[in-house]
Order: C-alpha cells, then sequence, then structure tokens
C-alpha cells in the first residue's frame, strides 16, 4: 500500500470515523484549502473543525472504504464508500464520494471532493424520498 493511500485510509478513520478533531492539522497543511464540499467554499484546517461534528451530527457507526484509488505524481484520487446509520431514525446511510488530494511532505495541501449529500439526506430523512428525481422533473421540494 502507497504512502498516499495510508495517508487519505488515516483521514478518514481519524477524523471521519474516531472525530479525532487534532488529526486534521496532522494531516491537513495550514494554508491548505478544499474544495467541492460545499458551493463557493474553501475549506481550511480551522473550518474542518466546525464542519466535521456538524456531519458526525446526524450518523453513526461510520465505516469509509476505499473503492478504488490510483495517484499519480503528487496526487491520489479515490472513489469511498461510506456506510453508516442515521442517529435521527436509525435508518442505514450508503453513499459514495471523490476525493483528489494533493500530498506534498505527507500532508495534505490541496482537495477536491464530491460527495452525495443529497442521497445522505434522503437517507437520514432530512430531504424527501427520490429528490432527486422529483427535482428532475421539475418539480420543487417544498
Amino acid at each position: 500500500m502507497s504512502e498516499k493511500v495510508e495517508l487519505l485510509e488515516e483521514w478518514f478513520q481519524r477524523v471521519w470515523i474516531e472525530a479525532d478533531l487534532d488529526a486534521i492539522d496532522e494531516i491537513f497543511s495550514e494554508d491548505a484549502k478544499a474544495k467541492g464540499l460545499m458551493p463557493e467554499m474553501r475549506l481550511g484546517p480551522q473550518d474542518f473543525r466546525e464542519f466535521v461534528p456538524l456531519v458526525l451530527a446526524l450518523i453513526e457507526d461510520v465505516k469509509i472504504e476505499l473503492v478504488n484509488s490510483t495517484e499519480n505524481d503528487e496526487w491520489i484520487q479515490s472513489l469511498y464508500k461510506v456506510t453508516a446509520r442515521s442517529i435521527a431514525n436509525s435508518a442505514p446511510v450508503l453513499v459514495l464520494g471523490q476525493v483528489s488530494v494533493r500530498v506534498i511532505d505527507g500532508k495534505f495541501t490541496e482537495a477536491y471532493n464530491c460527495f452525495d449529500f443529497m442521497g445522505l439526506f434522503e437517507q437520514i430523512g432530512q430531504l424527501p424520498e427520490q429528490s432527486l428525481g422529483i427535482c428532475l422533473t421539475g418539480g420543487t421540494l417544498s
């Protein structure tokens, strides 16, 4: 297993599964920014310290599996699967995400994310089922 894969697995394990917010500063460089988790917003280390607890307040028994990872030069790209349970209703949760991370000197220096938040919010009961289908057919979520 490569160092970049190990670092990405450590990120998911410590930050997202164990809720170890101190790991953010150990893995994410001080001036790094992550794009894609929220529109028009770049998340730095301090932002993650606020963002992670918000997400983890919605789900429990989190498991994250790297499904497919590729590397080139300083970059690692990975498709990952998150399984969990909703804290509100104990419903099972299964969502996919993708991340592309630049690693320099053993730290994340840049990241681009794509995560199925709509699927997450549907599964935990904060959006109606089939929200994407409703929107694609011209309906509204009201």
